[in-house]
């Protein structure tokens, strides 16, 4: 999810001098829910074992946690507006704190996803960390901490998803959780004590709840019935009520934002072919990707009878490492590139290129070492090239007069395109399973799944408007971008 900060600063003005506790404080309040995304992948044979569940509810509770953390993103960030970002911050730790909870002592997969529903809304804590450091710090001062906390964005360059593994293959899934918790609470007591006060900057401003709501509702309606539709039945009643429901609800949404006072999304800019062919595009690359990556290898790799039998931290040292550790190296390069050559470039090549290494891993995919050499390579294309290209896109094309409405626009995309995809591959796998478990015919429908979603992406890419040249004149402006992935 991403989010642009521009550079007016209101309230006091710092560098970054005497201000290392603060900072510290918000790197552990943010990777108290970092660890949470990227720690658990390898972790969820653990969860489907001992919770005595299913594929089809371990990733509902994927699919829930990464639409939440968009919904969060959308929510708290534009409370914190209103009511100040620092209450916020503690807000987002006290929920991540209660979720990580439940999640420990979860009985069921029922109190597991609802832990995991509240995890996912502390997502917000990036956003709010980062407009506060740049009401705090000068430009100079606020370009060295923005390095520091965006290391911490997208995991620990492949670490935390190792320990994941470890921890699920000695004491459980649970261990995750009881870090992170410990992690969140460190994170509390040091936001609540290191960092200042700042002063609302839109007090006025009304929040539009009940468009929150109806987008709330909605996307949860949708997505929810994708992940349940192979459970539950397509044509079953409570299949086609949450769909129908949550279409519904959208439909209310996209109506109530031409009339609201303070709209979450401008639906002017939506319309644009600026904007609907990139959000469709970060959606399917996002859907696609994490569909497989975070759902299908970890489960198709710990498979002992259809799939490859690995151990859960082998697993994520093969599969889930190397694209994240690739990604920190190729993602600065990229955007010191996307400039120079134009950043639809990066996109177009980007989604062409994953597209064609999908399609490799998905036929290949009972051979380890070629599915290995395609998930790293996916470390250049997907880590570097989409994910920064695609908030790249977002800044440099935005109206003028509106230069955040298309990021945020494009940040909600990466958690729902997430989500979907999680949904999706859910869906997919829980249809192809029998009596003795997941067949390999349900994990080569989900990767195929996911080749249709990158597919989709590489021809809204091609229909991304290309940049009016006097709109990217204003690059040497630097923004700051924000992708959870």
């Amino acid at each position: 999810m991403s989010t642009t900060i521009g550079r007016t600063r209101s309230g006091s003005d710092s560098s970054l001098a005497g201000r290392g506790p603060m900072l510290l404080a918000m790197v552990l309040a943010v990777l108290g829910y970092q660890i949470n995304a990227t720690m658990l992948s390898p972790a969820l044979p653990d969860v489907i074992e001992r919770l005595g569940t299913t594929t089809a509810a371990a990733g509902l509770s994927q699919t829930l946690f990464f639409l939440m953390a968009a919904i969060g993103q959308v929510t708290l960030a534009r409370l914190s507006d209103q009511r100040g970002r620092k209450p916020m911050m503690i807000v987002c730790a006290i929920v991540l704190i209660i979720g990580n909870l439940l999640c420990v002592f979860a009985p069921n997969i029922e109190i597991f996803i609802a832990g995991r529903v509240l995890q996912g809304i502390s997502a917000a804590m990036f956003t709010l960390a980062f407009l506060t450091l740049n009401q705090l710090l000068t430009p100079a001062g606020f370009g060295k901490a923005a390095g520091i906390i965006t290391a911490v964005n997208g995991g620990l360059a492949g670490v935390d998803a190792i320990a994941g593994g470890q921890i699920a293959d000695t004491i459980g899934f649970r261990g995750i959780f009881v870090c992170s918790t410990l992690i969140a609470v460190a994170g509390l007591l040091g936001v609540r004590k290191y960092v200042p006060d700042v002063p609302p900057t839109t007090a006025d401003a009304r929040f539009d709840s009940r468009g929150i709501a109806a987008l709330a509702l909605g996307l949860t309606g949708v997505l929810v019935g994708l992940a349940q539709g192979g459970a539950w039945g397509w044509t079953s009643p409570l299949t086609l009520g949450f769909l129908l429901g949550g279409v519904a609800s959208l439909v209310y949404f996209v109506v109530s934002q031409k009339s609201a006072e303070n709209p979450v999304i401008d639906i002017e800019v939506l319309a644009s072919r600026r904007a609907w062919p990139l959000l469709i595009t970060t959606i399917c690359t996002l859907g696609g990707a994490f569909g497989a990556i975070a759902l299908t290898i970890p489960l198709f790799s710990q498979d002992a009878r259809v799939g490859l039998g690995l151990s859960a931290v082998t697993a994520a040292v093969l599969f889930l490492t190397p694209i994240q550790l690739i990604g920190v190296i190729s993602a600065p390069l990229t955007g010191r590139l996307g400039p120079k050559i134009g950043w639809r470039t990066i996109v177009v090549t980007g989604a062409v290129a994953n597209f064609a290494i999908f399609l490799f891993a998905t036929f290949f995919l009972h051979n380890e070492w070629i599915l290995v050499a395609a998930l790293a390579a996916l470390g250049v294309t997907y880590g570097g090239f989409m994910l920064t290209g695609l908030n790249g896109l977002a800044v440099t094309t935005a109206p003028k007069d509106k230069p955040g409405s298309l990021s945020g626009l494009n940040g909600a995309c990466f958690g729902i395109g997430a989500s979907l995809g999680i949904a999706l591959a859910s869906a997919m796998i829980t249809a192809g399973s029998d009596a003795q478990g997941v067949t390999e015919a349900g994990y080569q429908h989900a990767m195929y799944t996911a080749l249709a979603l990158l597919g989709i992406g590489v021809v809204t890419a091609f229909l991304i408007q290309r940049p009016d040249p006097a709109d990217t004149a204003e690059a040497d402006e630097p923004q700051l971008v924000l992708s959870h992935h």
